[in-house]
């Protein structure tokens, strides 16, 4: 499998597609304004401490108050203090020191942790740990050993006593001078953030994550990406500078793209964009997934369609299940949907089918860079699944609630709209003596009361004994309609 990533750089927005194998399979989206804060390291306030929820609120200074859970306050410094209830671990007005591990999400703050980390190419270190872990996508004991050893040998010769790191998966392959140079970097930070979190009052930042454009390089090169293009020359020339400093192995996989035909129409990544904010995706088989996301959780929804298969209808429906399970994947990645996902196949009555197409599901699931959490297919072809949740999705980034139907997706029809004008008139008969009435309202509904509607309209003229004019406003959306008493 071959991978290349699509960096597209404008004043306003970072935009990046991960491609594999021709297909975007991931899009990141930055905007200067409202840059994400997930790794960011603030000098916190607590202004709140909740017992019944064993959490707190803690003031970083952003628009809404924070949030940490006991269980995210640093329990390895605290011998185990997680099992500890909350107003013993932290108290109202005290400063704390904190990172960002959720963005703030639709109403919600964002989540803090206490256990704070900081990575590079190949580690993250963790100051208040001494654990060295190793990403579990490095295979091979073998490997796994020797890179432990590498970091343990390193600790040693700096006499760094204190700190855990975990070795990420770029590490795998890596020799000791690389490795040696990540820890001296990562030093170096802390001490820099030692002396801000000394100095800084609470509720400042002290440590804020690289940009989009940096963080592909240091966070998205893996051993299956051939290249990384580029198409802005100022931001190529911060990325090569960056690359040369800290990583030079990689450097060759960086290239400026000059063409003038927009390098995300190179894999027609704008119309997978537009697509992947739509309910309905199509399978090649003529089958089709709805995806509704909404606050609680998102349901995937698999249907036949149009593929109505050569043998029989039970292999019909596994042949869509098990295509389906492949673009259920794509889309989770490409849209970045989180937390619970219902995925509702089809209907399946063979036993080993289902077994089937949950293996196929987990097989595809472990090439997510997300963790998920999959239950087997039940016998009415469900799945409850949790991917998690760092950065809003593409959806939330993208779009907005429709002012027109309150972001409900739907909207009444003029029928419905017609009967609520008659109830409307009514109303206003009932509480004030008019001599006749105007209606504005949309061209759809004033259609209607003057067709299919128009011996209602007369029975309702002759029953308040009072003439009723009805008048087009172009601004007026379907559901809007105005009575006015003349």
């Amino acid at each position: 499998m071959t991978s290349e990533i699509l960096v597209n750089v404008t004043p306003m927005e970072t935009r990046v597609a991960l491609v594999e194998n021709g297909a975007v399979q991931e899009v990141y989206i930055e905007r200067s304004q409202t840059r994400g804060i997930v790794g960011n390291m603030y000098k916190g306030k607590v202004v709140r401490v909740l017992p019944g929820m064993q959490a707190a609120f803690v003031d970083i200074g952003l628009e809404r108050a924070a949030f940490i859970h006991a269980s995210d306050i640093d329990h390895e410094r605290h011998d185990n203090e997680s099992h500890k209830p909350i107003q013993s671990l932290v108290r109202e007005g005290q400063s704390l020191v904190v990172q960002v591990i959720k963005d703030p999400l639709g109403t919600k703050g964002a989540r803090l942790t206490t256990a704070l980390s900081i990575p590079s190419r190949y580690l993250v270190f963790m100051p208040s740990s001494n654990h060295i872990g190793v990403s579990q996508r490095i295979d091979g004991e073998e490997e796994r050993d020797r890179l432990r050893q590498l970091v343990e040998d390193s600790k040693t010769a700096e006499e760094i006593n204190s700190g855990g790191f975990i070795l990420r998966t770029a590490a795998e392959g890596a020799g000791d001078t690389e490795i040696q140079s990540d820890m001296n970097y990562l030093k170096r930070v802390f001490r820099v953030l030692q002396e801000r979190m000394k100095d800084n009052k609470p509720s400042t930042l002290i440590y804020e994550d690289l940009p989009l454009y940096l963080r592909v390089a240091r966070d998205m090169v893996r051993a299956d990406v051939e290249k990384i293009r580029i198409d802005s020359k100022e931001t190529f020339i911060k990325v090569q500078d960056f690359v040369t400093k800290y990583t030079p192995e990689v450097v060759d996989l960086f290239e400026y793209y000059p063409g003038e035909r927009p390098i995300f129409d190179l894999y027609s990544v704008e119309d997978e964009i537009s697509k992947a904010l739509s309910r309905k995706v199509e399978l090649k088989s003529g089958g089709y997934l709805i995806i509704d996301q909404t606050e609680a959780m998102t349901t995937i929804d698999v249907n036949t369609g149009a593929f109505v298969g050569h043998r029989n209808l039970e292999e019909t429906i596994f042949k869509t299940n098990l295509e389906a399970v492949s673009t259920i994947c794509r889309q989770l990645r490409l849209r970045n949907l989180g937390g619970i996902i219902i995925l509702d196949f089809i209907d399946m009555e063979d036993e080993e089918h289902r077994r089937q197409v949950h293996r196929m599901l987990e097989k595809h699931l472990e090439r997510d860079h997300a963790k998920s959490k999959v239950t087997g297919v039940s016998e009415l072809g469900l799945v409850e699944m949790t991917r998690k949740r760092t950065r809003e999705s593409l959806e939330h980034i993208l779009t907005e609630h429709c002012s027109v139907c309150q972001g409900r997706g739907r909207q009444k029809t003029p029928q419905t709209i017609c009967y609520e004008v008659f109830r409307e008139i009514l109303r206003e008969e009932r509480a004030y003596n008019n001599d006749r009435y105007l209606v504005l309202a949309s061209q759809s509904v004033v259609d209607r009361l003057l067709d299919e509607e128009s011996s209602n309209v007369a029975d309702l003229e002759e029953f308040i004994g009072k003439p009723i004019r009805f008048q087009v406003e172009p601004i007026y959306t379907q559901e809007q309609f105005d009575v006015i008493l003349q």
